[in-house]
């Protein structure tokens, strides 16, 4: 399997996982409802308005645009990176981080026009009444909860983040990229100098 190919199935996988788990909590859980699957692990649903980590620094509709455009980015990134012949590995890691990317952008652009409020119940797929917000202005949906250190008044220290799919995407493949293809992104995004300037004395 040529290493495009590769590219593309494994960001089909990663959407394909992200949205079918999205749209089960939503189906099938009311905002704020949570199940403890272990002491440590629970499946806990929650939307988020803004980026990574439920943080709301800029407007709905920029970061929704925002996002687009960084995806659109990363994919003619990878089309770079299979022409120049990058390391499979490296070319994996970036695909990964456009799944993720992407699988946040997919709520944020229709969500609101094909689920209902969640508020007190699980939401419908496409109420007849409309959906929940236009289109654009949909919310992210997040239900891994890892509350693995609690102090004695049971509050969560480590790890208080719920996350989903999607978000793990990114975060892992920031990590591998950082940790086994720093040079790979560093020569990535290095600006050649001209041959005039290279050979000037």
């Amino acid at each position: 399997m040529s290493i495009t190919k590769k590219s593309i199935f494994l960001i089909i996988i990663i959407l394909i996982i992200d949205q079918a788990s999205k749209i089960f909590i939503k189906l099938n859980f009311a905002l704020g409802e949570h199940v403890e699957v272990f002491g440590w692990f629970q499946i806990f649903f929650v939307e988020n308005n803004g980026m990574a980590l439920g943080m709301e620094i800029i407007g709905k509709l920029f970061l929704t645009l925002f996002r687009i455009i960084a995806v659109s980015g990363l994919s003619y990134f990878i089309f770079l990176l299979i022409k120049k012949g990058a390391r499979e590995g490296y070319i994996l890691a970036v695909s990964l981080l456009l799944a993720g990317a992407a699988g946040n952008i997919f709520d944020s652009i229709f969500y609101g026009l094909l689920f209902s409020n969640s508020n007190g119940m699980a939401a419908t797929f496409l109420p007849e009444t409309g959906g929940y917000a236009p289109l654009f202005y949909g919310k992210v949906v997040d239900m891994f909860y890892f509350p693995i250190i609690k102090d004695s008044n049971g509050d969560t220290l480590f790890f208080k983040y719920i996350f989903n799919v999607a978000d793990a995407a990114i975060s892992i493949a920031v990590g591998i990229i950082l940790i086994f293809f720093r040079k790979d992104l560093n020569e990535s995004l290095e600006t050649k100098k001209p041959d005039n300037q290279e050979n000037a004395n």
